[in-house]
């Protein structure tokens, strides 16, 4: 969208009446690239962007910004939009004119909506394509393959996207109203952890393209599947390296451990080295901000490999939790006492060691600790 269009084609009512649809040869567009624009919209071009927004009830100005927001490039007045982007711009509008969302929210809600929508549809036009091997007729190229498929997958896809996008926000909404105030459902603590792969920029120079592209979907897939098994949250995946949340300290523990001791039974995985850190977090548009972040990316460039380092607030978490003794002296201490009066000894999950204090760059001293599984907990199931 362009927001220089006085445009053309309005009653006075301010009603849009839109000319017909060019046909490909007009446009210059490849025509299959346009069949499968309508077959995926479900609606043909029809407006410019001066006459969607006018048709909406919106201002060119808001109609820009939602637009761009969304992830889209401007289209100067070129009649590219359907009735489904006049229908997404009126509601839009309408819940700031209700009063239910602000301006600024509602252009929120679209870049949010956009970045992740738009990572989802690339990884999905992506496999469609990986994964035709032989076209069902001969001579079909892999692009017109692509429309069939797509009009088979569409509704199922649809449906789906919908399901699991419902199940996210119950979640969600779940842990707000959890929350202890209305501070706390911005500024929250959270335990935040990052998983590196240890000499991920010399395996690039030395993997073939393909090869290197399966490492770093099977690192992603495993790492996605440990944190949301054991209840954390995958907040977003850099190629080598994850960073996930958890409420507890105790889960984003058992997490990174188990992500180290995953990654080592793998003879074809590099090594991994995890941090975390505890304390307040900023959330924004579904990811994490704030000196708690930075701690534990700096914490995971200090690790050992195939070792996890937590700060002072996370161990002091896990001991009040008594998740981890203070210190095997204490723990020795205790399981003699409980020995003496006949009682079980505390079991402890964790083992907590003090590492050397040292600066890091930006966040002064920090004083990291060496997070292990202790005793018997190797056994678990």
């Amino acid at each position: 969208m362009s927001v220089d269009d006085t445009g053309s084609g309005a009653d006075g009512d301010g009603r849009v009446d839109p000319e017909p649809a060019p046909d490909a040869a007009d446009s210059g567009e490849d025509p299959l690239a346009l069949r499968l624009e309508g077959l995926i919209l479900g609606a043909e071009r029809r407006y410019t962007p001066f006459q969607a927004a006018r048709s909406a009830g919106v201002s060119m100005e808001l109609a820009s910004r939602f637009w761009r927001a969304m992830g889209f490039a401007d289209i100067g007045q070129a009649r590219a939009l359907t009735e489904a982007d006049v229908l997404a711009l009126r509601r839009l509008a309408g819940l700031v004119e209700a009063g239910l969302l602000s301006e600024a929210m509602a252009v929120q809600v679209a870049r949010s909506t956009g970045q992740t929508t738009a990572r989802l549809a690339e990884w999905q036009i992506d496999s469609f394509l990986e994964g035709l091997t032989e076209p069902p007729e001969p001579g079909m190229t892999r692009t017109e393959v692509t429309y069939p498929i797509v009009e088979l997958l569409l509704p199922e896809l649809q449906e789906f996207l919908v399901y699991v996008w419902r199940r996210q926000l119950a979640a969600s909404a779940g842990r707000v109203v959890q929350a202890a105030d209305d501070e706390e459902m911005v500024d929250r603590r959270l335990a935040v952890g990052f998983a590196d792969l240890v000499g991920f920029t010399r395996l690039t120079r030395r993997m073939e393209e393909e090869e290197l592209g399966e490492l770093v979907e099977a690192f992603e897939t495993t790492a996605a599947d440990l944190v949301a098994a054991r209840g954390g949250r995958l907040i977003k995946t850099l190629g080598d390296e994850v960073l996930y949340a958890a409420d507890d300290a105790g889960t984003a523990a058992e997490i990174a451990l188990l992500l180290v001791e995953t990654m080592a039974n793998d003879e074809t995985m590099p090594e991994l080295r995890v941090g975390i850190a505890f304390g307040t977090v900023t959330t924004r548009m579904g990811d994490v901000f704030g000196s708690t972040v930075n701690l534990a990316s700096r914490l995971t460039s200090i690790a050992p490999r195939d070792a996890v380092l937590v700060d002072s607030a996370l161990a002091e978490e896990l001991i009040r939790t008594q998740d981890a003794p203070a210190s095997e002296a204490v723990a020795a201490e205790e399981a003699a006492a409980a020995e003496k009066a006949g009682e079980e000894p505390p079991s402890y999950r964790f083992a907590l060691q003090p590492m050397w204090q040292r600066p890091v760059r930006g966040l002064g001293v920090v004083e990291p600790w060496l997070l292990t599984r202790r005793g018997d907990e190797n056994d678990r199931s």
